[in-house]
């Protein structure tokens, strides 16, 4: 049985964004009212990318909600939070984003196992052009499953 994961936030417009090459599964460090909030599903990735700085990766303007029943010692809502990798995935991804011109994407937050897990993304930005051919592929999708349904529904009548 696969490990049960409960998805706290996730990056929808990355994907519509950036065109994905490669993803890595992280730890994530926070404080214990960023967990509180996080598992109420009270965050955002839209803005959010994550950089390689002295041999770790950090992930930088992820916006975690102050925990509503926090006190003084709730946490900075835009602080930078370190990623957990392994030391060969940190040499792996530093030499992509400086040598190719790639970037570091968060995906998506989740919980695996009772403990916070982030993916993130190697990415290169799409081009206009690119995202218009996104979207074409979707809709032509949609209008075929569109017909198929509609063609199946008229074979059952007769």
């Amino acid at each position: 049985m696969p490990d049960p994961i409960k998805i706290a936030i996730q990056n929808r417009k990355a994907r519509y964004d950036f065109e994905i090459l490669n993803t890595f599964e992280a730890g994530i460090q926070l404080q214990g009212t960023e967990v509180k909030s996080l598992r109420l599903g009270k965050g955002n990735l839209s803005d959010a990318y994550a950089r390689v700085e002295d041999g770790e990766v950090y992930l930088h303007r992820a916006h975690i909600d102050e925990y509503l029943q926090g006190n003084r010692m709730n946490h900075d809502p835009l602080r930078k939070r370190k990623l957990l990798l392994h030391k060969s995935e940190i040499r792996r991804l530093e030499g992509s984003v400086q040598e190719k011109g790639l970037t570091l994407i968060p995906l998506k937050v989740y919980f695996r196992n009772g403990r916070a897990k982030v993916d993130i993304a190697l990415a290169r930005g799409k081009r206009d052009y690119n995202r218009r051919r996104t979207i074409a592929q979707r809709d032509a999708k949609r209008d075929m499953q569109v017909a198929l349904k509609r063609a199946s529904q008229a074979g059952d009548r007769r």
